[in-house]
């Protein structure tokens, strides 16, 4: 079966986002909604990964960053936390074919070191297995939380300071942005929010400075790769002036 094209989806190929981020809510609300137990939100969930996925390949997004499990959620109760690391290593068994045969490499945002032993080595095998992958990166935020990564930049630069390996002017943004999980990854042009919530949630925040934003009412299991592409389109509307003013 032949996949669309940016071309097909009445899309600009010359101007897709190069780095597209989603903060992935509304699970458990799905399933609350259906009188079910959260966790069949997030196994419905986990389809509209693969469907996202899948989209961003065929249409030529480079990278994609999946919000998956927040510093926070570790506070969720033990059950939900249980059942939601063995979705993930369900998952990552599931889609390691996949992700062999259409080139896209695994990377992981976020305190890997908190997860399970099993989580960790799953992840590590499929990280090892497509690190030279160049068709797309899919990066999955896991244990992750902004704040604590900033935070562990600047200890990162403080140690270098303090070891007299630079001097504290040295630092750049540039340099800063080197140290962050994210190094050698461009920043997001365009970052998602489904489930309605005006929030940031403790995502990306150095990163998204330029994101264009958009928030829409849909719950994550309901998300469809048609919504994806109606929002690519008007990420394509939208005039990106970094602060300049705008073009005549």
């Amino acid at each position: 079966m032949k996949s669309d094209s940016a071309e097909d989806m009445g899309l600009d190929p010359s101007r897709l986002p190069v780095h597209a981020a989603v903060i992935m809510d509304g699970n458990g609300r799905w399933a609350q909604k259906r009188m079910l137990n959260r966790v069949k939100g997030h196994e419905r969930g986990a389809d509209t990964v693969r469907a996202v996925v899948r989209a961003s390949r065929e249409i030529g997004i480079q990278y994609l960053t999946l919000y998956a499990f927040s510093t926070e959620n570790w506070q969720r109760p033990k059950s939900e936390v249980k059942a939601l690391m063995t979705l993930l290593k369900r998952f990552l068994a599931s889609e390691r074919k996949e992700m062999v045969e259409n080139n896209i490499q695994l990377r992981v945002l976020g305190q890997i070191h908190h997860l399970p032993e099993d989580v960790r080595e799953g992840l590590t095998d499929i990280m090892a297995e497509t690190s030279r992958n160049d068709g797309m990166c899919l990066c999955l935020a896991l244990s992750y939380g902004a704040r604590s990564e900033i935070v562990e930049a600047a200890r990162n630069l403080a140690r270098q300071v303090k070891e007299e390996r630079m001097e504290p002017e040295d630092i750049t943004e540039e340099l800063f942005s080197q140290n962050l999980y994210t190094h050698g990854i461009p920043d997001p042009e365009l970052l998602i929010r489904t489930s309605g919530e005006y929030r940031i949630s403790n995502f990306l925040l150095w990163q998204i400075a330029y994101s264009e934003i958009f928030v829409t009412p849909t719950l994550w299991p309901d998300f469809t790769r048609e919504e994806f592409i109606g929002i690519l389109k008007d990420f394509q509307r939208r005039e990106r002036r970094f602060g300049k003013v705008a073009e005549k």
